[in-house]
């Protein structure tokens, strides 16, 4: 149980202040100085409160913006050059308070707007995102994070590439876009409610591109 004092952080969680720790984060996953040879692309991009990195593979993010409200979402454009499942890290970059104002702290309440390439050289007739607060762990009900699943009919999910989708979320907490296809080198837009009552310093949103069967 998460008890909040009047900065918004959990005594049971945090033990530094969220200065230190954001800047180390910022520091730990930073690209190396531009005259480095062996210096890697930028895996780290901030929008409002909180960061988004590729650094577990198999994508490259190309941009973020937004501060994470309805008019003003959380925007994050990337390339995928398989059809292979991709997971986006999230952290929280401002101190976390529940409710508090969109851009200034992490409150638990995302918009977001996904751009996603396909630059994988096949055609993708499902998309899928799923939600997890540990890696490779299947987000549970009790954790609070979901695609707004106290709403049950929700009107701010949409794709411009699919007509149709299901969310689940027991025992995952997934979002599946369908009845629709991606052609290569395309570009489509999902946009979707991120939801997280107890919010967490870092979480994962994992990415699966659906190709035909047969």
């Amino acid at each position: 149980m998460r008890i909040y004092g009047p900065t918004g952080f959990s005594s049971t969680r945090f033990f530094s202040s969220p200065g230190r720790i954001c800047r180390a984060l910022l520091l730990a996953f930073s690209p190396l100085a531009p005259g480095d040879a062996s210096a890697d692309p930028q895996k780290v991009w901030a929008a409002g409160a909180y960061s988004f990195s590729d650094e577990l593979g198999g994508f490259r993010i190309t941009g973020a913006s937004g501060i994470g409200t309805k008019e003003n979402p959380l925007v994050i454009t990337e390339e995928l050059n398989s059809a292979t499942p991709v997971t986006l890290t999230i952290r929280t970059t401002k101190p976390i308070q529940p409710f508090g104002k969109a851009g200034e702290f992490a409150n638990g309440l995302m918009y977001m707007r996904i751009d996603v390439l396909n630059n994988s050289g096949q055609a993708w007739v499902e998309f899928q995102f799923e939600l997890q607060e540990v890696l490779d762990r299947p987000s549970v009900f009790g954790d609070g994070l979901s695609f707004d699943q106290r709403n049950k009919k929700p009107d701010n999910i949409w794709s411009s590439s699919f007509a149709d989708f299901d969310r689940d979320f027991e025992p995952y907490d997934q979002l599946l876009f369908r009845n629709g296809k991606i052609d290569p080198l395309k570009t489509a837009n999902f946009i979707f409610l991120i939801t997280d009552y107890t919010p967490r310093w870092t979480f994962y949103l994992v990415q699966d591109p659906r190709i035909p069967s047969s």
